[in-house]
């Protein structure tokens, strides 16, 4: 039986509005730089720092993820005048909780799994700018464990980072559910660690399989929660 449920931040409970990217071009353009689209440079250098986590075991600290968006930001734009002062631009945008919207039926999911009794978790590898964000959109302020691979020391899939989680949780593994957008991340990496998972579809994913839900309105319908 099920008894907590926690979620991945970014792409399963919030989302970027405007979107990065577009984010990423303003500030540019504002800061010099003639890049006519960023949206392709941005995927390739967030993979690129996405494999050097990888080659080091996944671990994590506040310093590295300060210096891995200093590195996406400045290979994307990588032609702009002021680079210090574009960074600290972007930096601070994705710190501000208006700069996300949640979910479409976070706010109704997350009141009905409450219902039921069940804790609730977020589970991120975004840094400590989510605190700020998540306590200032009201759908999540009832959130009762907030988990941030550079607090704990691991990132997504480590089997670190969900051992963290279950202690935080105090439950056995199978009685925690993770849902998150990432196969690797987070619907693999918790089956490994011994949790059951959910996969919510995404547009460059849609293989969910039965383990997984087209959107996180269906979440209370899915077979592990019934």
């Amino acid at each position: 039986m099920i008894r907590a449920v926690f979620f991945d931040a970014v792409g399963t409970l919030i989302h970027p509005a405007p979107l990065a990217a577009d984010v990423y071009y303003e500030a540019g353009r504002r800061h010099g730089s003639s890049r006519a689209t960023v949206a392709r440079r941005f995927a390739k250098a967030f993979r690129k720092q996405e494999d050097i986590d990888r080659h080091n075991g996944w671990a994590t600290s506040a310093r590295r993820e300060l210096e891995r968006w200093q590195s996406i930001v400045a290979e994307v734009l990588d032609d702009v005048t002021d680079p210090e002062a574009c960074f600290a631009e972007l930096y601070e945008h994705f710190a501000r909780p208006e700069s996300w919207t949640c979910a479409a039926a976070a706010e109704e999911v997350l009141a009905g799994l409450r219902r039921r009794g069940l804790v609730l978790g977020v589970a991120s590898n975004y840094d400590h700018r989510l605190r700020t964000v998540i306590a200032g959109l009201a759908p999540l302020r009832g959130i009762d464990h907030l988990l941030i691979s550079s607090e704990v020391g691991w990132r997504k899939p480590a089997p670190a980072f969900f051992a963290a989680l279950v202690r935080q949780a105090g439950l056995p593994p199978a009685e925690i559910l993770l849902v998150g957008d990432d196969r690797d991340n987070d619907y693999d990496g918790a089956r490994a660690a011994g949790l059951q998972a959910v996969l919510v579809s995404t547009p460059s994913d849609k293989r969910i399989g039965r383990d997984g839900i087209d959107a996180l309105r269906d979440l209370p319908h899915h077979p592990s929660l019934t």
